[in-house]
């Protein structure tokens, strides 16, 4: 109890902390905090709805969903996470218009791994539009303005995602970088202006028809003027040939062109959705696997959850049709685990149990009592474990009290006791109860007598043994 209530303390202080920090805007921090607070106490509702807000401040809408789902699997009802869907999905096309900016996010990423900055900024720019506190999106759209040099709007986006997140490590990280090339942009300047200067006196340029003509100033220039006309021509024509190669090309390759971005887009469009879902699902399952041991444990539980579920919704229906045995139907709610189940399987499994359990009970004890008399101690064994299953103090621990008996008949007295100890703790005052404490002193009386004739019996072996050492 005292671990428990140290738990819940741990998941209290770590979400004032998460809430202190999203109050300014730390969002960040306050996610690191509020996932802490899970770590603690997973049911901690609030903390959870909270981190639903954080992200959905962050723009991050579908980690957003997937804590507020999990919160109304923890509590259904005056949850304030149902509000929180309910305004999001109240709002005509808002969740499409954040499920198409995160497929506009997902092809930027492809379309800037290919080289594709340009065509990368529409796409985001786009998701901006439709998404505008989507942070993931300023910070890359950023980036991708910090590799193509246009810093003015790279500090403009990151000033955005800052104001969003103020101390997101990716965003903070670029504002050093613009600082830092900002820094070492003027003696660049000056540089490129010395040098500039020094080429313009040492060149000279002319004009020849339409064309400008840059050439270095030198007395060769001057004696060679023949030969550096037949190369201006030379280089005039190969210009003139690049030109209308470029002119050309374009208009030819632009289709195929088009064409491989359309197949891009699409191909990106197929899966952003399911990126999305995946994100999502794995957000959930980083969060159940704290450790080994107990993501196993919920595995297990899991599967026998949804095992139990299906058991239940089909002994209920063979119940309402009458198409099946009571025997084989107890033999399938035997297999159930009815504190695995939700609200409404439970329901089902007591409607079905409050009519099943007591007519079974009854036969099988008083099938286990004639087994008994017979001396066919396993099939009392078999019958009575299933009473006992149905219903532990079965005529005020009758039941219990046969089963123990039958064990010790067997010979497995240990398994016996364990039976006439549980009657004794939890039945005190009933007639069951007091027969296993009889029980219970019969054992250890003889265990005395046991004793006391080993003892005897050294005793006269060692009086023997010195009546022959003094013959």
């Amino acid at each position: 109890m005292e671990y428990t209530t140290k738990l819940m303390y741990q998941s209290n202080y770590w979400y004032n902390d998460g809430l202190k920090k999203a109050n300014i805007r730390d969002m960040s921090g306050a996610v690191t905090s509020l996932r802490r607070s899970l770590q603690y106490n997973r049911g901690n509702i609030a903390a959870r709805n909270l981190l639903g807000l954080v992200y959905y401040g962050r723009g991050d809408v579908v980690e957003a969903l997937v804590e507020w789902i999990l919160s109304k699997n923890f509590q259904s009802e005056d949850n304030v996470a149902n509000y929180y869907i309910g305004k999001i999905q109240e709002v005509p096309g808002e969740l499409e218009s954040i499920n198409q900016a995160v497929k506009l996010f997902n092809q930027s990423i492809e379309l800037a791994g290919q080289n594709g900055e340009d065509l990368a900024i529409i796409q985001l720019k786009k998701a901006i539009a439709a998404h505008p506190s989507y942070v993931k999106a300023h910070q890359l759209l950023a980036l991708l303005y910090i590799q193509t040099e246009q810093f003015s709007a790279a500090r403009k986006e990151l000033r955005t995602a800052h104001k969003l997140d103020t101390t997101d490590e990716t965003t903070l990280r670029y504002m050093h970088e613009i600082t830092q090339i900002r820094k070492s942009r003027p003696s660049r300047a000056r540089d490129r202006g010395k040098g500039g200067e020094a080429r313009q006196e040492q060149t000279v340029t002319y004009n020849i028809g339409n064309e400008t003509i840059i050439q270095p100033a030198s007395s060769v220039f001057k004696e060679n003027s023949g030969l550096h006309t037949f190369l201006n021509i030379a280089v005039g024509v190969l210009v003139g040939a690049a030109v209308m190669w470029f002119l050309i090309m374009p208009a030819v390759s632009v289709g195929r062109q088009k064409k491989l971005n359309e197949r891009v887009i699409s191909f990106s469009d197929r899966i952003a959705t399911q990126e999305a879902q995946i994100s999502a699902l794995k957000t959930e399952l980083e969060e159940y696997r704290a450790n080994s041991e107990e993501s196993e444990d919920l595995k297990e539980k899991s599967a026998s959850t949804q095992e139990s579920y299906e058991i239940v919704l089909d002994v209920a229906r063979h119940f309402s049709a009458e198409d099946m045995s009571d025997k084989e139907m107890l033999e399938q709610m035997l297999k159930v685990s009815p504190d695995s189940l939700g609200k409404i399987g439970k329901s089902r499994y007591e409607e079905v149990a409050d009519s099943l359990f007591p007519r079974m009970c009854e036969k099988l004890y008083d099938t286990a009592g004639d087994e008994f008399e017979s001396g066919d101690y396993d099939g009392a064994i078999s019958s009575l474990e299933k009473v006992v299953k149905m219903e532990e103090g079965y005529q005020d621990g009758k039941a219990l009290l046969l089963l123990a008996q039958s064990f010790e008949k067997k010979g497995e007295q240990d398994k016996a006791n364990i039976r006439y100890q549980k009657l004794v703790e939890k039945y005190k005052g009933k007639e069951a109860a007091g027969t296993a404490q009889k029980a219970l002193d019969g054992q250890n009386t003889k265990g005395d007598q046991g004793a006391q004739r080993e003892q005897d019996d050294e005793a006269a072996q060692e009086d023997q043994e010195d009546q022959d050492e003094s013959e």
